[in-house]
């Protein structure tokens, strides 16, 4: 299967299928690197066992010279420090601006090797090897790049659009429970704000057959994307539907307890109950969302120690602020979002409160 994310000359293929890793090298020539050039495959200690000899074969076999540079697993490498050591492995190994980048890995990974590529001689290309459910529905696809600082989730970063992305969804079958149900956060996200049919489809996956289900998520996220790459118009804003409050409750409770896509489960529950007080979203809609989460073991309590005065002053660092003024992404119903900036502090406090 094939989505092509449409920005003119920054149009890219997002490639789904099963055993995609192993012809990456073909995927790199189509998307016009240059033959020969040495490239930095960057990926986690966890990713690295489970996948990268096949994709370094590929690679090697159609004649590129990959580097292979391994980081920590997990969401302390999403930093500047390990940005930089990243580029000064790929300086010390002769990469220059005629090489690119291969991210393999999940979101932390992607969004790491992809603020590398934006950053590493003023720009080179990369490619996305997305191998969770939430970097194949979501972050591999868009452009945003960035790293974490003490301030906050990804307020150091770049858009920088790859060239192509190789979702081969067998990656999915090594993933533990735990990250795959995270991963169906995201997907639970782009139902609300865009499919119910969506939605129903993720009462019964077919985890043999998850490719479908991916490239619904990506044809969602890129005709988003498509309509407004560098979020000024608003819409690509509704893909922050739960995340204004569930990078909040990511930050306060210190990255690594929860992954990502629990954080956001969070986010998510205050997002609709929000949408009821404001949207006219329905009491039945919410509950459908909670069994939905509930179904994937995503959490939707918050636990008593992470205080909600923690959590507002992670969120008045969020992108989302401008000029002190929120906007927040509100669904009529299940399938319809639209961004508001009638949410004030106090009720994004009582939402927070509501998730106890």
């Amino acid at each position: 299967m094939v989505v092509e994310v449409s920005l003119g000359r920054r149009s890219y293929q997002v490639h789904i299928g099963s055993n995609l890793i192993a012809s990456a090298g073909d995927f790199c020539r189509e998307s016009r690197l240059p033959p020969g050039a040495r490239c930095a495959v960057i990926t986690d200690a966890n990713v690295e066992k489970l996948h990268a000899a096949p994709l370094l074969a590929g690679l090697k076999g159609v004649g590129y010279q990959p580097e292979l540079i391994v980081v920590p697993a997990g969401e302390k490498s999403k930093s500047l420090a390990q940005a930089e050591a990243v580029c000064d492995r790929m300086i010390s190994a002769g990469l220059d601006r005629g090489s690119f980048v291969v991210a393999l890995g999940g979101g932390v990974v992607g969004d790491l090797a992809g603020f590398v590529a934006a950053i590493y001689y003023r720009g080179i290309p990369f490619i996305q090897v997305p191998t969770t459910i939430v970097a194949q529905v979501d972050s591999s696809v868009g452009g945003k790049t960035g790293v974490n600082s003490a301030g906050g989730k990804n307020l150091i970063g770049a858009f920088h659009q790859p060239r192509a992305v190789i979702a081969d969804v067998n990656t999915l079958l090594t993933l533990p429970a735990r990250e795959f149900n995270e991963g169906i956060a995201e997907a639970i996200k782009h139902a609300i704000i865009r499919d119910k049919n969506l939605f129903e489809a993720l009462g019964k996956p077919d985890r043999n057959n998850l490719a479908p289900l991916i490239a619904r998520n990506v044809e969602i996220k890129a005709a988003i994307v498509s309509a407004d790459e560098h979020e000024t118009r608003g819409e690509r804003a509704l893909l922050n539907f739960g995340h204004t409050i569930g990078h909040g409750i990511e930050n306060a409770a210190g990255y690594g307890r929860y992954l990502h896509g629990e954080a956001i489960s969070l986010g998510i529950v205050a997002a609709c109950g929000l949408s009821m007080h404001k949207a006219d979203f329905s009491k039945a809609d919410y509950d459908r969302v909670l069994d939905r989460l509930r179904q994937y073991d995503l959490p939707t309590q918050l636990p008593p120690d992470i205080s909600t005065e923690s959590i507002m002053t992670a969120l008045r660092t969020d992108k989302k602020f401008t000029g002190g003024m929120v906007r927040f992404v509100l669904c009529r119903e299940i399938g319809s979002a639209f961004l508001s900036q009638e949410v004030t502090l106090d009720e994004i406090r009582a939402a927070i409160d509501g998730l106890r």
